[in-house]
């Protein structure tokens, strides 16, 4: 069988972490599988080779009800990552919280988008008026002023996540399914998997988030709070890339501060 082999790591373990996250979201009973590890070992990882077409509306459909049953799996708290590895956003190594955090916002306030708006006021790439206006975010959500309600199959609990979940990292199988590839998997609440399939575009996202919404509907005003869960993509890509998302990442916080 025809086998992906991936080398290109930020550090050797991302490669133990990946190969850990990849189980994980498959062991969620009817969800969206995980590419088959056939081998792993520090900088190295070997992927079972997977052939892609383009997805119909229908298998984009069936993709959001088996997100769904994914993120319904859940997780043991806020933070929580699959294997003993530190967790990679992008190619940037960020540790699991300590102590774990026990609600979203103090989690992706302290967690997700406090580390890197440092990092990318020690780069320059943001400062003044755009600075303060994350920084209001974050205390909002350190107070508990933003958390909201998962989707109703998790219901109190915290949703097993992807975590890196762009469109790049969803192929498409010619079996007819869709199977991930390159998570950043952890706990965390659930609508942020799909405010990052809207971030990059993903073919046929009305049919994903009706799929989901069939099989665990959305709380309310969930629409709303897209770019609070694209705060922190944009910032890693500000940290990593520079150029717009500096624009795009304070552009999204305003309306949360």
């Amino acid at each position: 069988m025809a086998t992906f082999r991936k080398t290109d790591f930020p550090h050797p373990d991302a490669a133990l972490f990946e190969a850990a996250g990849l189980g994980w979201l498959s062991e969620a009973d009817g969800g969206v599988r995980g590419a088959q590890v056939r081998h792993v070992e520090p900088g190295l990882l070997e992927l079972e080779r997977i052939e892609t077409v383009r997805p119909e509306a229908e298998t984009a459909r069936t993709f959001g009800a088996a997100l769904a049953r994914t993120h319904a799996a859940g997780a043991p708290r806020y933070g929580y990552v699959p294997g003993s590895t530190p967790l990679f956003m992008g190619r940037l190594a960020l540790p699991a919280p300590e102590p774990a955090p026990t609600s979203w916002g103090a989690f992706y306030g302290a967690e997700r988008v406090l580390p890197y708006l440092r990092r990318a006021v020690e780069q320059g790439r943001i400062g003044g008026a755009g600075q303060a206006t994350i920084e209001a975010v974050v205390a909002r959500l350190l107070d508990g002023e933003l958390d909201h309600a998962q989707p109703e199959l998790v219901g109190e609990g915290v949703a097993r996540l992807h975590g890196d979940l762009w469109n790049g990292n969803v192929l498409w199988s010619r079996t007819g399914e869709a199977v991930l590839i390159d998570p950043t998997a952890h706990g965390g609440h659930a609508e942020t998997d799909l405010a990052m399939l809207a971030l990059f575009g993903v073919p046929h996202l009305a049919e994903i988030v009706a799929g989901y919404h069939d099989v665990s509907p959305l709380a309310p005003g969930w629409r709303e709070r897209v770019d609070l869960h694209q705060l922190n993509p944009l910032l890693v890509h500000t940290v990593l890339f520079g150029g717009s998302y500096a624009d795009a990442a304070i552009a999204a916080a305003r309306a949360y501060a």
